[in-house]
């Protein structure tokens, strides 16, 4: 019995938490640039 092994099921997990995280990141990263550039224009005017 070798520990290095990984079941395959689990790495697939693994990376689809991964996608899910980034794809997270990137909507409150776009989210966030919406919310200062909307501050930003309204504290222009």
């Amino acid at each position: 019995m070798s520990t290095k092994r990984k079941p395959p099921t689990l790495q697939q997990k693994k990376e689809e938490v991964n996608r899910k995280a980034l794809l997270w990141i990137g909507v409150s990263l776009v989210l966030l640039i919406i919310l200062i550039v909307v501050l930003l224009i309204v504290a222009g005017n």
